[in-house]
């Protein structure tokens, strides 16, 4: 993300913008074209372009994959797939005042209608500074009812502390742009304030160990995202992402910049980097953002209904005072380790790795997920995805990791960003997705 401009203007917003518009339930749901794309694909990229100019954020470079394309931003990052786009946003930006131009252009695609669309973000750091919309929560609410009109909104954590936003529609109608929008019912359990069992308190093992191969084949029922919310970083976490470039020399090798930076502090071993195509870029005087696509299944691409190519996004903002990272990834991941042969990490050993990258003082931690199955596993008194999501939230961060002899972190100093302790918990069910929130702190020595 882009920060050059920041030290004279005030800080920089790392927080993120992030709107997610499904306009068919997959892309089975397509008719099959003979140029290989499908869809929002076969848009020009010049027609993104200028929707992005709305926005106040522009392309750097962008990497084709099988199933999707990624579109690295001077603010964050634009994922477009045959059925679905991502738009990410930092900053500034107008995220939201992008909805009408993506609406005609998915109209002139073939797209009259709207099957879902989800908008979510952390707590901005710096809420004054925002324009247009996005000055308040409640403006950005009123901005998306006026386009549908029976779309919910949700505060989730701590109104006055770390808090995640989100607006959602329910599955379109197909009856008009906006969809038929009935507002989603839902249900709440929250704990918070390191309120926690023992270890030996902690549900058994008994949750899912990855994607189901009958869900896999329902694009909904596939629907994953976990976002890891970092604030406060290390000054060894910081470090790394201020550029020693020239500003004229950075401009022309920021991608490789970005690359080398990537295997330096270990982002390129986040997932195997044979199933990874990575796409990376270091700013000057500092911050770092990139895209890596995942071709997590070996027949990505040759099966429109199910699912094998998925994303992960990294942005960072290093500055103290304001230092935020953020990490957000789309792939199914098991919620415990498992002995069956996989590329893919289990939720743990992801967010183990992430997290010893950055070392950060706080982070937010959501896992949003379609909940298939969920009422099945309530019935046979089993564990639920969110259920086995905060497990395994908890596993990673609050119980000391045990490391192979001589494996360290990048810098070879002591490996582990430390202890943390929860400070919120809160699972919250809408209307086919659950979510898992959770907040932590890194323990002092007086909480210890």
């Amino acid at each position: 993300m882009s920060t050059a401009d920041q030290p004279a203007n005030g800080p920089f917003e790392g927080p993120e913008k992030l709107l997610e518009i499904w306009f068919a339930h997959s892309p089975a749901d397509i008719p099959a074209t003979t140029n290989g794309k499908l869809g929002l694909r076969k848009v020009p990229q010049s027609v993104w372009e200028d929707m992005l100019d709305i926005v106040k954020c522009k392309i750097l470079s962008v990497v084709e994959g099988t199933e999707m394309d990624a579109y690295l931003l001077s603010e964050s990052s634009f994922f477009v797939s045959p059925h679905r786009l991502i738009l990410k946003t930092c900053g500034t930006t107008l995220n939201l005042l992008g909805v009408p131009r993506i609406l005609d252009i998915a109209r002139d695609a073939g797209f009259p209608t709207v099957h879902r669309l989800f908008y979510s973000r952390k707590a901005f750091m710096f809420p004054e500074r925002q324009h247009g919309p996005h000055r308040e929560w409640r403006a950005e609410i009123e901005f998306l009812d006026n386009l549908f009109p029976n779309g919910s909104a949700y505060t989730v954590g701590k109104v006055n502390g770390d808090h995640w936003v989100l607006y959602l529609t329910a599955p379109g109608g197909g009856t008009s742009v906006n969809g038929d929008t009935a507002p989603s019912s839902q249900s709440i359990l929250h704990e918070a304030d390191d309120v926690d069992t023992k270890p030996s308190d902690v549900s058994p093992d008994t949750g899912p160990e990855g994607p189901l191969e009958d869900e896999a084949d329902d694009a909904t029922a596939s629907d994953y995202t976990i976002e890891i919310l970092m604030t406060h970083l290390s000054p060894e976490g910081r470090a790394p992402f201020f550029s020693t470039s020239s500003p004229e020399d950075g401009d022309i090798t920021a991608g490789a910049d970005g690359l080398a930076l990537s295997s330096e502090i270990r982002i390129t071993n986040i997932f195997p980097p044979h199933i990874t195509t990575l796409d990376a870029y270091s700013f000057t005087p500092c911050g770092y953002s990139c895209n890596a696509l995942l071709k997590w299944r070996p027949d990505a691409g040759q099966n429109p209904a199910r699912s094998g190519e998925g994303y992960y996004t990294i942005h960072v903002t290093p500055e103290d005072g304001w230092s935020y990272a953020s990490f957000e990834c789309n792939v199914p991941l098991a919620s415990k380790p498992t002995n069956k042969p996989t590329d893919v990490p289990d939720l743990k050993t992801l967010i183990r790795r992430v997290v010893d990258i950055f070392r950060p003082g706080k982070l937010t931690l959501t896992l949003f997920i379609s909940c298939k199955g969920n009422d099945a596993a309530e019935e046979e008194e089993g564990e639920t995805a969110v259920e086995a999501a905060q497990r395994a939230f908890k596993a990673a961060l609050m119980f000391p990791q045990a490391r192979r002899k001589g494996e360290g972190d990048c810098n070879g100093s002591e490996p582990g960003a430390g202890l943390y302790k929860r400070t919120d918990k809160i699972n919250y069910e809408f209307g086919g997705y659950d979510l898992a929130f959770a907040s932590f702190e890194l323990r002092t020595a007086s909480s210890s």
